[in-house]
């Protein structure tokens, strides 16, 4: 039988449901597991963590709303972390971890072997974490790293903080998906963004969403797209101080970069690039590659790696 999924969404788990989501978990019987915004004692939540460490079956894994609530929990979680071997994606949005809950991950997350796709964001998190996410981004050479990550909402993060990012992500070998979206970042850590995105071979899709931008940051992103070959298949915008004139620019470039990929590449490979995978469909990609380039102007980037839950 195949893996199943469980999804349920803030309940109030009573001792015998924990009892079936563990049993379940330790038969390798679930592929996906979702308990976003549930209630459950902390002795219930270290029997989930500890089957978690036991399953060869469990792909995804979403936490969100507060679940990991404590230091405790999320010393628990770790520890599964340590032992599982097959989790590709983690959600934690919402969870009250503050650095020091990610420093007690950080040793779990930068050596697990498999996980691709972690989403930290509104997480309480300050410069201390974020120099950690930096080791998660390995350069080109390097242990495998990151390919979808997500920072969303962490306003404690400075400048400075920002600025390392920038240089992690322009030298990460693996990175594709990069949500920041709602942070105040402003027109100076979006020009190291600019930087860091024209550098990397690997970046498709970058959201900032109401990061505090102008039109300053705007004309960057289209210098950049229009001098220098990129990655870069979706920039989101919205909710910024930046004319949709200058955003209309933007997508119509990224538009004339695809393309040309496609004139270049042979009659059996247009819709790819002829050298790279960068603009492969990849199964853990949150958006479908068949699409144009674009900025987009409304809110939202769609679901995250394996699709099936909600944040």
């Amino acid at each position: 039988m195949l893996p199943a999924s469980i999804q349920i969404t803030g309940e109030l788990l009573s001792a015998a449901e924990v009892q079936d989501i563990c049993e379940s978990l330790k038969e390798d019987g679930v592929r996906l597991l979702s308990v976003r915004g549930c209630q459950l004692s902390d002795r219930d939540f270290g029997r989930v963590c500890a089957s978690v460490a036991e399953s060869r079956s469990l792909a995804q894994l979403n936490l969100n709303l507060g679940v990991v609530s404590s230091i405790s929990r999320t010393r628990h979680l770790a520890d599964a972390l340590k032992t599982n071997r097959s989790l590709q994606t983690l959600f934690l949005h919402g969870s009250p971890l503050l650095d020091a809950g990610l420093v007690a991950l950080n040793p779990a997350l930068s050596t697990h072997p498999t996980l691709v796709c972690l989403d930290l964001g509104d997480c309480m998190l300050g410069e201390e974490a974020l120099a950690l996410i930096c080791g998660m981004l390995p350069p080109d050479g390097a242990k495998s790293g990151l390919r979808e990550l997500t920072l969303s909402a962490n306003p404690r993060i400075g400048s400075k903080g920002w600025a390392r990012f920038a240089i992690a992500v322009a030298h990460s070998s693996q990175l594709r998906v990069l949500n920041l979206d709602y942070n105040p970042l402003g027109d100076q850590i979006a020009a190291m963004l600019a930087v860091a995105v024209a550098s990397s071979r690997t970046l498709e899709v970058l959201d900032l969403e109401g990061t505090g931008l102008t039109n300053q940051s705007a004309q960057v992103f289209l210098d950049m797209v229009e001098n220098y070959p990129t990655s870069l298949r979706v920039l989101v915008l919205a909710e910024n101080d930046i004319s949709p004139e200058l955003q209309q620019q933007i997508s119509d470039l990224l538009s004339e970069g695809e393309e040309e990929d496609n004139r270049e590449a042979p009659p059996s490979l247009r819709g790819h690039a002829s050298s790279t995978e960068k603009h492969q469909p990849l199964p853990w990609l949150p958006h479908s590659n068949s699409g144009p380039p674009m900025v987009l102007l409304t809110s939202g980037l769609g679901e995250s790696l394996l699709a099936e839950t909600e944040m």
